[in-house]
């Protein structure tokens, strides 16, 4: 059965087929988490077996809630079954909204809640593989850079968040860092 998401068809959250939401480019409602240890970032390195962006990197995780779930509840579920990641309470950051063409024909038109949460030193991630092929641990303005000099390697709301949005989603959690 395919995963419904709350998404705005002629003004009104309605309930859609994930798949659907993409190909006809509906806003819809999303969450994206970004995990931090001081001044890195956990990003990984989205499964080859998603049916968009593949190969590419993202934040820490990013999802659309379920048709009757609170955002930060889904941001708790989605570190929990991308990364394995549990005991984690990340706090909101605000909200972007950003369209992207993601390739295959689909178009991303989010409206995305954002939570940032700090990581224990040696934070245990056990990526599932279905979902995540590699994480890696970056220094969040090294990554900036890196998104500037190669943005092919990243995907479109990565490079969204960081080269627009970034004092703005880690204004707070930045502070003292460089």
């Amino acid at each position: 059965m395919e995963e419904l998401i709350p998404a705005w068809v002629d003004g009104r959250l309605t309930p859609v087929g994930k798949l659907e939401v993409h190909q006809r480019g509906l806003r819809h409602k999303a969450v994206s988490v970004f995990v931090l240890e001081g001044p890195r970032v956990l990003i990984q390195k989205r499964a080859a077996g998603k049916y968009h962006t593949p190969g590419l990197w993202a934040n820490t995780c990013c999802t659309h809630p379920r048709w009757d779930e609170e955002a930060a509840t889904c941001a708790v579920r989605r570190l929990r079954e991308e990364l394995g990641i549990t005991g984690l309470y990340p706090a909101y950051s605000g909200r972007v909204e950003y369209r992207a063409e993601v390739g295959r024909d689909l178009i991303e038109h989010e409206l995305v809640d954002i939570f940032v949460a700090e990581a224990a030193p040696g934070q245990t991630v056990a990526p599932n593989p279905s979902e995540v092929e590699e994480v890696r641990w970056v220094d969040l303005y090294d990554l900036k850079a890196e998104v500037l000099r190669d943005p092919d390697r990243f995907t479109p709301w990565l490079r969204i968040y960081l080269t627009e949005h970034l004092d703005r989603i880690f204004g707070a959690s930045l502070s003292g860092v460089r």
